[in-house]
């Protein structure tokens, strides 16, 4: 096992992975079923800017179909142009050295089992981010949702 077995679906807003999945390999089921773990998760409006890099997985048919069924819009990278796509790196970054650098994995369970605990119980509630004011992705959510109404209230 990899960590390039694993795709996360991110929010730049709260850099919190609302959708992952971990396949054999790199295909554009990989990539579906994380994007329909994060839209049934949140359930975003439609209209939403769904970025990616240029990937076949992202570029291939099925998937560009699935993001009209959700009503999402298409960005992508130039060609050449890696800084677009660093946030989603940076969190490749963080899983590998925080997590499993150095691990082996007996079977595909125990490393789903490994990703599951890193993204759902620590990144997301507990790990505090820089650019998040040091507060954990859902914290901040909670708080910019909170702040959105508050500002609603008063208008």
């Amino acid at each position: 096992m990899k960590a390039g077995d694993i795709w996360p679906s991110c929010s730049i807003c709260s850099t919190a992975k609302w959708g992952w999945s971990l396949k054999p390999r790199m295909s554009a089921d990989l990539v579906i079923d994380a994007l329909s773990m994060a839209w049934f998760r949140r359930k975003p409006a439609p209209g939403l800017l769904h970025h990616s890099d240029r990937g076949s997985q992202c570029a291939s048919h099925v998937f560009q179909e699935k993001l009209a069924e959700y009503a999402m819009l298409c960005s992508m990278s130039r060609k050449g142009n890696c800084w677009d796509n660093a946030p989603t790196e940076s969190w490749f970054n963080s899983f590998k050295n925080e997590r499993i650098f150095g691990e082996r994995f007996a079977n595909r369970e125990a490393m789903k089992a490994t990703a599951f605990e890193y993204i759902e119980v620590f990144y997301n509630r507990s790990r505090l981010h820089s650019t998040l004011g040091y507060t954990s992705p859902v914290q901040f959510l909670k708080d910019w949702n909170a702040t959105q109404q508050e500002e609603n209230q008063v208008a």
